[in-house]
């Protein structure tokens, strides 16, 4: 089947992925819905929720500190770290990710479209053009604080989208031209659950593209996959293998 997989990828002339949790969890980030998922420890409705962070800041920044903030520990995966490759050598196009832990740009892509936003910016929700990158937001986060505004002395909020607010628009769009621009569309690490990440595929799919779906768990779209496999590892190292090969 990986055989197979690497043929239809050398044969596309448009190839996108879509990366959801599941391309992280080889990294050693817990994904949200599995068995051992960040939902199954955390309340994740109140982590991510906006009026929550607007009421108490300290729910977020109590529980990512250990999940988005220490992820400069973590290593890009082979998920990624093939993704990269193949971008690199021009089988594959644009790279869509619902994941907010930055390890595709780390790994090498470029053409990525984060369509729940990135932590890698983080402002002020009250005083225009108030902002703090990343890494200075993580270590104070990592002391167990929260990264304030200098001018009210507010919470700092992470460029992440939660629950309340809307995507960013720009790169919505652009995941969904992308995605109807396909003719191969890779899914992977996502049971396509959550939308409107998850229409995605839909979109490729209503374009003519075919889809190769890369995925423990079971998707509302297998059934229309021109390829299913379920372990994400034995999927990408048989593809660096394959390349390795020429």
């Amino acid at each position: 089947m990986i055989e197979k997989m690497f043929d239809m990828i050398r044969e596309a002339k448009y190839a996108v992925a879509l990366t959801g949790a599941g391309a992280s969890t080889l990294s050693g980030i817990p994904d949200f819905r599995g068995k051992d998922g960040l939902y199954s420890k955390v309340d994740a409705e109140k982590i991510f929720d906006i009026e929550w962070f607007k009421r108490d800041p300290s729910i977020y920044y109590g529980a990512a500190s250990e999940f988005i903030y220490n992820v400069n520990e973590k290593k890009p995966s082979i998920a990624h770290t093939v993704l990269a490759d193949l971008e690199s050598l021009g089988f594959l196009k644009a790279l869509i990710t619902q994941n907010i832990d930055m390890l595709h740009t780390r790994a090498g892509s470029k053409n990525v479209i984060e369509i729940h936003g990135s932590p890698k910016n983080h402002y002020c929700l009250k005083c225009p053009r108030v902002e703090m990158g990343f890494d200075e937001a993580a270590e104070i986060a990592r002391r167990g604080e929260a990264p304030r505004c200098p001018k009210c002395g507010a919470a700092l909020k992470p460029a992440i989208t939660f629950f309340g607010e809307a995507l960013p628009q720009r790169a919505l769009q652009q995941a969904v031209e992308e995605a109807s621009r396909a003719d191969l569309m890779l899914v992977i690490g996502t049971s396509l659950t959550v939308y409107p990440a998850a229409a995605m595929p839909e979109y490729a799919l209503r374009g003519g593209a075919r889809l190769i779906i890369v995925n423990a768990q079971p998707t509302g779209l297998d059934d229309y996959a021109a390829l299913r496999i379920e372990d994400i590892a034995q999927a990408f190292e048989g593809l660096r293998d394959l390349l390795a090969q020429g």
